[in-house]
C-alpha cells in the first residue's frame, strides 16, 4: 500500500498560511509511515517556488513531496493530483489555512481503526481561541435555498429541518456531509467512489463527494476529539466577500448550478433558483421595512442563474493554453 497516511495540501498564493500549516505538522507525523504532498496550483506569485526553498532550508524534504500543477484547476483538481501522486492507506485533505492541533492526526487515525465502516472522518474545526466552528451539514436542497436567501428568523424556523448548518456537537456524529477543510478519506473509499469531481472549481464539491460516499454504503464520521484550527477565508476570497456582501466569483455559482443539476436534475435546479428568489424577495422586503443592511451579495439574483442552460459545463480552468 505504500504509506500509512498521505496529507494533501494545496497552495495557491498563500505562502505564509501554507508555511504555518506545514510547521504545525512537523511533530505530528511519522516520517517513516507518513508523507505530505504539497500541490502548488500554478500560483502566479511564485509562492510555490519559495515554499519549495523553505522546505529544503527547514530540512522537511524527507517528509514533504512537492508537486507543481500545470494549471490552477481548483480544489478538486489539486487534491486529485495530490492523491494520485502517492499510494497510502489513508488520505488527509487539509486546507492551507489550517493549523493542526497536537494529537489531531492520531485521533483521526484511531477513529478510522475503530470504525471500519467510516469512509471519511473529520475533526472539530475551531478558531485560534478554541471557539468551535460549524463544520457538519445537512445536504443542500431547493428548500434550503429559501433559508439562505431570506436570512430571517421566521423563515429559518419554518423550514428548520431543511437548514444546512448543523449544531456543533461535543460527541461523535454521522452527518450527511462535512467540511473538506480537513477530512481523512480511506483508500478503499476512493477506489469504490472514485476521485472528487473536478468539474467543480471550488465549493459544493465536498457535499457532492459525501453524497456519493453515503450512496456506496460508507459512513461519514465526525470526531470532535480531533481539533484543527481553521482560519476561514484564508485560502479563498468567498468568505470575505460574503461578509461584505460583495459580488461572489463566477465559479461559486457555477459550482452551485452543477451540484443541483447533478443531484436534483434540471427541474430541481429550476426549483432551487425559484425558491432562492422567493427568499431573496423576503430579504428585500425586510430590508426596506426595517431599514436593514442587505443580506444577499451584489448581483446574486442574476448570478444564481449562471450556467443554467449548460449546468454541467466543463471546468474551464482545466483547458490548457
Amino acid at each position: 500500500m505504500g504509506h500509512r497516511l498521505s496529507i494533501i495540501i494545496i497552495n495557491y498564493c498563500s505562502f505564509d498560511l501554507t508555511l504555518q500549516c506545514l510547521t504545525s505538522l512537523e511533530h505530528e507525523i511519522d516520517p517513516a509511515k507518513d508523507v505530505v504532498v504539497l500541490v502548488d496550483n500554478n500560483s502566479p506569485d511564485g509562492s510555490g517556488k519559495i515554499i519549495e526553498e523553505k522546505i529544503i532550508d527547514n530540512q522537511w524534504d524527507s517528509w514533504i513531496s512537492m508537486v507543481h500543477s500545470p494549471v490552477n484547476g481548483g480544489f478538486s483538481w489539486g487534491n486529485n493530483l495530490g492523491i494520485k501522486t502517492v499510494k497510502a492507506q489513508f488520505y488527509l485533505l487539509l486546507n492551507s489555512d489550517t493549523i493542526v492541533r497536537p494529537g489531531a492526526l492520531s485521533h483521526l487515525l484511531d477513529a478510522m481503526e475503530h470504525h471500519p465502516k467510516a469512509g471519511l472522518v473529520s475533526p472539530r474545526l475551531e478558531w485560534p481561541d478554541a471557539t468551535p466552528q460549524i463544520s457538519c451539514f445537512n445536504n443542500h436542497t431547493p428548500l434550503s435555498q429559501t433559508i439562505d436567501a431570506a436570512g430571517t428568523g421566521p423563515v429559518t424556523r419554518l423550514l428548520k429541518s431543511y437548514d444546512v448548518p448543523m449544531e456543533v456537537s461535543d460527541g461523535p456524529m454521522y452527518p450527511p456531509w462535512t467540511s473538506f477543510a480537513c477530512v481523512m478519506i480511506r483508500h478503499n473509499v476512493i477506489r469504490e467512489v472514485g476521485m472528487m469531481d473536478d468539474g467543480y472549481f471550488m465549493y459544493f464539491e465536498d457535499n457532492d463527494y459525501c453524497r456519493r460516499v453515503w450512496e456506496k454504503d460508507w459512513q461519514i464520521l465526525h470526531q470532535p476529539r480531533a481539533r484543527v484550527v481553521h482560519l476561514r477565508g484564508g485560502s479563498s476570497s468567498v468568505k470575505s466577500s460574503l461578509a461584505k456582501r460583495k459580488r461572489l466569483p463566477h465559479y461559486f455559482y457555477a459550482s452551485r448550478t452543477r451540484y443541483f443539476a447533478k443531484f436534483t436534475g434540471t427541474g430541481g435546479l429550476f426549483l432551487a433558483n425559484l425558491l432562492w428568489t422567493a427568499g431573496w424577495l423576503v430579504a428585500g422586503i425586510r430590508e426596506r421595512l426595517g431599514n436593514k443592511e442587505p443580506h444577499n451579495c451584489q448581483y446574486s439574483a442574476r448570478d444564481t442563474w449562471i450556467q443554467f442552460t449548460d449546468p454541467l459545463k466543463e471546468n474551464q480552468s482545466l483547458r490548457r493554453p
